[in-house]
């Protein structure tokens, strides 16, 4: 264990509104938002978060109304988090970019009555069309022009006017101005952190279709702690952090906006994520804090190399979502002279369960140790009311203040990743004497080749080696011998040049006969989830399709 963390001060359970209040106590002239150039203090932020509060009552909203927040990143989505928990409210957070079929299903599911969105044609009429064919009562729309700076809220409106999208006069639409035309007096509701819920996090978790993930007060509050235990090197009120991750996701929820305002940072908001933008962002506006996932990490490695760009405010990140190449992890901290260490969690815990030390060893293809009062066991395969052997590989099983309460009225899902009072992550383990926590990889990405168990994350790790790749995906697919085998999609490096065949010989010095890839495609981009996470789902649709087309008869 590290010497500078609080590992045995048990952690208080408190409302989510409270991180708020602190800072707001605390630093209330200190800059809370900047959006684009517009800012916004802290004592600014609390009081739209009480109006909007006041608004959202007025609205109906009582403790354990679901509002739904289908925003990109913007003041408006950080106003109305804090808003409807004030409230008494439950946030379900919606992805902007969800089709009509993916937002009705939460919709449905998950009860959302109110709805906060953007009146922007990409996102508003999917919105709007769930008033006819979903349990949706009143949609909150926000104006784009409302949280520009002066300068640019004019040039939207006379140059992307035909992207703001026509909203009806009636009275299941209220603008956000009339949602905080009021004097901000919120009736007090009593939280019981511990039992009411904060958050529904959809995800797909370990098992079917998207269900939405129960995350208490104590459950985000407690994940807050952790992590400002975690850097107990970071000042109150001193910090920036960056935010291009998008703040529907619980890594950017939690990791970015709750802890940042649990420190008094300034939130450095961007709506998506672009390149140039981002270098010149941290360029000229100098941010300490920068969470992210590997992708974005090796984007900016690469742009760096091109331009003249001084990233060198940057002091903490943490990486998330998938395995942090350590050659990506070298090349950032040299470039900018930060700690980049890789964690590791779930919806289903806040979403942080491990990390690597900043303070100390960062431990090569670890995801790090436990989170302070957090325990991480490792259970047989075979019989997982058993704990594995030290070194032994099994399922990775977590206890602590951040697990969630369940999966919404669903309680079978929630057995079923419930073991002795531990959640079942679905992913394959270790852990080494000192507690580090190495993944082997996702049991159901699992690749069965011929009664050998074959880890996509091995052999992507083993890609990843080889100087031309830039991303790497591995999956499985039919093998008529084997019964499977590894299939890998490579895009290589700007300016790099290699064949697959060149990329096989390669892998033959790290990799058996048996986790050889039988194919090896290179691509010229590899699918992303919203986050920027390599994605392999459509890679195995893709795969899958392929099986399924009509085979040619034998006398064609």
């Amino acid at each position: 264990m590290r010497d500078d963390v609080d590992w045995a001060t048990p952690i208080a359970a408190t409302p989510v509104t409270t991180l708020l209040d602190r800072t707001v106590a605390a630093c209330p002239d200190r800059p809370a938002i900047d959006f684009l150039g517009r800012h916004t203090s802290y004592a600014e932020l609390a009081r739209l978060v009480d109006r909007a509060a006041c608004g959202f009552q007025q609205l109906g909203v009582r403790k354990g109304t679901r509002v739904g927040l289908c925003l990109p990143n913007s003041p408006y989505y950080v106003i109305c988090y804090y808003a409807v928990l004030r409230a008494g409210g439950v946030v379900v957070n919606f992805n902007p970019l969800y089709v009509e079929r993916e937002l009705h299903h939460q919709i449905e599911d998950s009860g959302t009555t109110i709805m906060v969105t953007l009146d922007i044609r990409q996102i508003y009429p999917k919105v709007a069309a769930m008033l006819e064919t979903s349990c949706l009562e009143r949609v909150v729309v926000c104006s784009m022009t409302g949280i520009l700076p002066a300068v640019k809220s004019v040039m939207f409106s006379v140059f992307k006017r035909s992207e703001v999208a026509p909203v009806p006069n009636d009275l299941r639409h209220v603008g956000f101005e009339r949602l905080v035309a009021n004097d901000g007096t919120v009736r007090p509701v009593a939280i019981e952190p511990e039992r009411d819920l904060a958050v529904l996090q959809y995800t797909g978790g370990t098992t079917g279709v998207p269900k939405g993930a129960m995350l208490t007060h104590a459950n985000l509050s407690a994940n807050v702690e952790q992590l400002r235990r975690w850097v107990p090197a970071i000042e109150l009120g001193r910090e920036k952090m960056l935010l291009v991750l998008p703040l529907f996701h619980v890594f950017a929820m939690t990791v970015g906006m709750n802890l940042g305002v649990a420190l008094g940072a300034e939130l450095i908001l961007l709506p998506r994520f672009d390149l140039q933008q981002v270098m010149k962002c941290i360029t000229r506006k100098r941010p300490t804090l920068f969470p992210g996932v590997p992708t974005i990490y090796t984007a900016l490695n690469g742009a760096a190399q091109s331009g003249n760009w001084d990233l060198s405010s940057i002091r903490y990140c943490i990486s998330g979502g998938a395995p942090l190449p350590l050659e990506v992890r070298n090349r950032f901290e040299g470039l900018t002279g930060c700690h980049l260490v890789e964690g590791y969690g779930l919806s289903e815990t806040a979403p942080v369960a491990t990390c690597n030390p900043f303070g100390g060893e960062a431990r090569p293809g670890s995801v790090g140790l436990a989170m302070p009062q957090t325990v991480i066991e490792i259970r047989s395969l075979t019989d997982p009311h058993r704990l594995a052997e030290p070194g032994e590989k099994g399922e990775v099983c977590v206890r602590g203040p951040q697990v969630m309460a369940g999966y919404w009225q669903r309680p079978d899902d929630t057995a079923a990743v419930m073991i002795d009072g531990a959640l079942r992550t679905g992913d394959i383990g270790t852990l080494d004497r000192d507690g580090y926590l190495f993944l082997v990889d996702r049991i159901k990405d699992v690749i069965l080749c011929g009664g050998y168990n074959v880890y996509p994350r091995a052999v992507e790790e083993a890609l990843y080696q080889h100087p031309a790749v830039a991303e790497a995906v591995v999956i499985g697919i039919p093998d008529p011998y084997r019964g499977q085998a590894p299939k890998a999609f490579v895009r290589l490096r700007d300016g790099h040049d290699a064949t697959a065949d060149q990329i096989r010989d390669f892998l033959a010095g790290y990799l058996s006969r048996i986790e050889m890839p039988k194919e090896i495609e290179l691509r010229s981009q590899l699918p992303k989830t919203m986050v920027g996470k390599l994605s392999k789902k459509e890679l195995v649709a893709e795969e899958r399709a392929k099986d399924e087309r009509p085979q040619p008869s034998a006398s064609a």
